[in-house]
């Protein structure tokens, strides 16, 4: 058992912390969001997480920090990661740049006993696993300008392998394994009412297959937002934005899987509630859906 990759989420659009933690702070003000996604619905111990994030820009708006809370179940294996994120924020003429580093822990546990045994004895060897916890350090750099945004992170510099015969974890660095992602996007005003705003993240790995994303929205008066995405051979998803008010959003995504688990699945669900303490952002940020 290895872990590498941060938990999925369709939503990187509206959380772009979640994988990035040079964003921390390019809303401005405090602000707090909370995900839940179900996957896979209708197949047993599929993937279910739940995230919270804050984070706010302090020092004259050029500090930004930031916090992720990930409950991550899969099966009967459980992780929870705690993670704090820091950047520096560079104001340019028409935007900004900033970069960005994440660190905290990860904790891991598997409840074996959960599991239904089919062979009499085999009870004997399902013990649950004591948790062990694991550091975890992230790396990105964001630009904005005008209408255009680039964001180009490493969710995780470390990876972890559990040892069987010794009964824990060890951490491993591996840049082979690493996850580069660069994601990047454009606002077209396509009336005094109306944005267009296609994005997409390359998810490249060394010698593995490149990954990709493509994501376009539609945004009617800034209230309400319409958008579909792509993943490369693995899913097709819809995405509805509502802007309650000024500071209250609510937003719902639905993805199908095109492989070979969609016979088996009902797709996965996945919402956002956001609040912002404030609603008039200093940053010039065209990803501020």
């Amino acid at each position: 058992m290895s872990g590498q990759l941060t938990p999925v989420t369709n939503q990187y659009v509206l959380n772009p912390v979640s994988i990035n933690p040079a964003y921390a702070g390019n809303r401005g003000d405090l602000n707090i969001a909370a995900f839940y996604r179900q996957q896979w619905v209708g197949i047993e111990g599929a993937p279910v997480t739940a995230t919270f994030t804050a984070d706010a820009a302090i020092l004259d708006d050029k500090v930004g920090i930031g916090f992720n809370l990930i409950i991550d179940k899969m099966g009967v294996t459980r992780e929870n990661y705690f993670i704090t994120n820091y950047s520096y924020i560079i104001y340019l003429d028409e935007g900004s740049l900033s970069f960005g580093l994440g660190a905290g822990f990860i904790t891991t546990n598997t409840a074996w006993s959960d599991l239904v045994v089919l062979d009499p004895g085999d009870e004997l060897y399902l013990v649950d696993s004591r948790r062990f916890v694991v550091p975890s350090f992230s790396f990105g750099t964001y630009y904005t300008k005008k209408n255009y945004f680039l964001g180009v992170s490493i969710p995780k510099f470390l990876g972890y392998k559990f040892n069987y015969d010794k009964n824990k974890y060890s951490v491993t660095v591996d840049p082979g394994q690493y996850n580069f992602l660069l994601y990047t996007g454009y606002v077209f005003n396509v009336s005094p009412k109306v944005d267009f705003v296609p994005s997409t993240l390359l998810n490249y790995t060394p010698g593995k297959k490149l990954l990709l994303d493509l994501n376009a929205n539609l945004s009617f008066n800034n209230r309400f937002w319409v958008g579909t995405s792509y993943r490369n051979g693995r899913s097709l998803g819809a995405l509805l934005q509502l802007q309650v008010n000024n500071q209250f959003k609510m937003a719902y995504t639905y993805d199908f899987d095109t492989g070979n688990l969609g016979g088996y699945s009902n797709g996965s669900h996945e919402i956002m509630l956001r609040y912002e303490f404030r609603y008039k952002v200093k940053v010039v940020d065209p990803l501020i859906f």
